[in-house]
Parts: structure tokens; C-alpha cells; sequence
């Protein structure tokens, strides 16, 4: 068996898997146990009552969280005309459409979203093979795909996160930095929690938000006590 390293013994003495904290006290006991020599990030796992094997259950979307993730955001954005010009002027990175492909194709691809208009989904269609897998493929469902670029634009570099459930109904995401002050982590797993509970199926039935753990980067996740949830309660 594996030793356990100091750190893993002091996470484990301290965090009872057990429990579930109230809020304040998890995210207490995050910042009390994040001695990574980086700024770890809080990451939160919401485990949904839904029936993942069903396509009609699976849940997909994005959010702004209000105070961001914490993360500076890369942005490439398939456009052009009125729309490159705008999504210039709203911050991203690379914008291009031909051109922008190939460079993908040839493997440059120093950006962490990739944002289309429809009409330049003709070229970004060439390359789910190489974005699809990476998780960067733009969709209408997360608001990749649009119209309006410059306010995806605007959104992904404000703080906006994607998520979707896996094979197992549990959603992975992140909420912010451990060195955000404990309000603002707590209002982005609010604001988080609000818009999976607009997203949930209709098809959907019981109890959906199941169990909210969050953890940072080097961490053991701790459940979080829902009851002090406002997202959750009401």
C-alpha cells in the first residue's frame, strides 16, 4: 500500500468524510489545508439526480459566475467581417476563419475557448476531431455558438464556466482561486447551483441536487451541508 505523504495525513485527520460542513466551515477548512505553493484552485462536484444513460436527462450549459474563476482566459474566435472586428474589440486573442483552422490544424493552439458566429461553423466543422476531444468545440448549448461574439467573448474572459454531467450524473467545475475571500466563493457556488437548478430535465425526477462537495487542487473533497445553501433550499 501506497505511503501517505505529510500533507495527505494532515487532510485526512482533518476533513471527516462523514460530515457534511456547513459552508462556511468547508471553505474554512479549504483554505486551512491549501498549502500547494500555488494558488490552488476550488473546484466543486454536484451530484445530480438525473438518469445520465438518457440523452433527454443529461444537463449542459455555461455561466457567468460573479466574482470569476480567478483564471486569466485565452479566447479564439471563428468570425469575420462586422463580427471579427467586434470580437477584436471585446478582447480575443486569435480571430480569423480560414487561416485560424489551419493554424489549429497544425497543432498552435494557444487559447482555452473557441467561439464561433453560425456562419463560421462551415470551417469550424473541419476540425472536431482535433477541438472535440479537447472539450473546446463550440456549442450553441454553452453559448459557443452565436450571433452575438462579443458578448461570448465578454463572458468567457469575465469568468464564465461550462459544465455538463459525466457518465456517472456528477458535475465538475471550478468556483474560483483559494486565495478568493470566502464570500466570493460561496456567491459563485450560489450562482453556480442556480443555474443547474434552471437546467434541470423535466424528465428529471426526485431529489436532483444530491450531494455538493467542493475541493481544491491538491485536496480531499469536503460535502457540503445543503441546508445552508440558499441555491438549494429555496
Amino acid at each position: 500500500m501506497a505511503k501517505l505523504t505529510k500533507r495527505m495525513r494532515v487532510i485526512r485527520e482533518k476533513v471527516d468524510a462523514t460530515k457534511q460542513y456547513d459552508i462556511n466551515e468547508a471553505i474554512a477548512l479549504l483554505k486551512e489545508l491549501a498549502t500547494a505553493k500555488f494558488n490552488e484552485s476550488v473546484d466543486v462536484a454536484v451530484n445530480l439526480g438525473i438518469d445520465a444513460r438518457k440523452s433527454d436527462q443529461n444537463v449542459r450549459g455555461a455561466t457567468v459566475l460573479p466574482h470569476g474563476t480567478g483564471r486569466s482566459v485565452r479566447v479564439a474566435v471563428f468570425a469575420q467581417g462586422p463580427n471579427a472586428e467586434a470580437a477584436k474589440a471585446a478582447g480575443a486573442e486569435l480571430v480569423g476563419m480560414e487561416d485560424l483552422a489551419e493554424q489549429i490544424k497544425k497543432g498552435e493552439m494557444n487559447f482555452d475557448v473557441v467561439i464561433a458566429s453560425p456562419d463560421a461553423m462551415r470551417v469550424v466543422g473541419q476540425l472536431g476531431q482535433v477541438l472535440g476531444p479537447r472539450g473546446l468545440m463550440p456549442n450553441p448549448k454553452v453559448g459557443t455558438v452565436t450571433p452575438n461574439v462579443a458578448e461570448a467573448v465578454k463572458n468567457a474572459k469575465a469568468g464564465q464556466v461550462r459544465y455538463r454531467n459525466d457518465k456517472n450524473g456528477i458535475i465538475h467545475t471550478t468556483i474560483g482561486k483559494v486565495d478568493f475571500d470566502a464570500d466570493k466563493l460561496k456567491e459563485n457556488l450560489e450562482s453556480l447551483l442556480v443555474a443547474l437548478k434552471k437546467a434541470k430535465p423535466t424528465q428529471a425526477k426526485g431529489v436532483y441536487i444530491k450531494k455538493v462537495s467542493i475541493s481544491t487542487t491538491m485536496g480531499a473533497g469536503v460535502a457540503v451541508d445543503q441546508s445552508g445553501l440558499s441555491a438549494v433550499a429555496n
